[in-house]
């Protein structure tokens, strides 16, 4: 199979689109963050991205807390609204209408409205150039009743959505060459088959 060199990017697939909350001088703040990972597992701890004129890393920087809410498809023009506009110049959550809780921590604003809330404390952070790497250990997570099946989460409840790159504008037509590529929104589709099981269909080869 033949392979097309792009250079170094950071392209990766799926990403997934998760609002970053923080006080910031008192004031719950959100921002959209595509760049979010799960770093370690016990104790747990998760890794967000945030560039350096971010008005949310002022907030992170002066509490040493943040959350991570997990949006459903529901608010993915909520979500996209904190990625637009910066909190430094209007209060992003009462434009989106959020509902803003705060649970053990105190100063990790949580949305209510979202699915799915982490809180978090800061252990480490990085200065990797263009971004800040910032590592927090997960105090304690939310989850709405109405997602939860038998007691755990359910991601056909959550309905989660996913920020991707694209090289062609809806409706197929591929971009110009050199042009810069898009990204947009989408959700997670099918299932493909229980993890930890259906490797097993294959066999090591001795």
């Amino acid at each position: 199979m033949s392979k097309a060199t792009l250079g170094p990017r950071p392209l990766l697939y799926p990403m997934p689109a998760v609002l970053v909350g923080a006080n910031v001088d008192g004031q719950p703040d959100f921002t959209t963050v595509a760049w979010c990972g799960i770093v370690n597992g016990n104790p747990p701890m998760i890794s967000v991205s945030l560039q350096h004129h971010r008005h949310s890393l002022k907030g992170i920087r002066q509490n040493n807390t943040f959350s991570v809410n997990i949006p459903s498809v529901d608010q993915v023009k909520e979500t996209d609204y904190c990625g637009i506009y910066s909190g430094a110049k209007t209060a992003k959550a009462a434009d989106c209408g959020f509902k803003v809780l705060y649970g053990t921590l105190k100063t990790a604003p949580l949305i209510d409205q979202s699915p799915v809330n982490l809180e978090c404390r800061v252990i480490h952070t990085l200065n990797l150039g263009s971004h800040i790497e910032i590592i927090g250990q997960i105090e304690e997570t939310y989850v709405n009743e109405s997602c939860l099946t038998g007691g755990q989460p359910d991601i056909e409840k959550i309905r989660p959505f996913l920020w991707v790159v694209w090289n062609a504008v809806p409706g197929g037509r591929p971009v110009e060459a050199g042009a810069a590529l898009g990204n947009e929104y989408r959700e997670i589709g099918r299932g493909l088959g229980e993890s930890r099981s259906i490797g097993r269909r294959l066999e090591p080869r001795q």
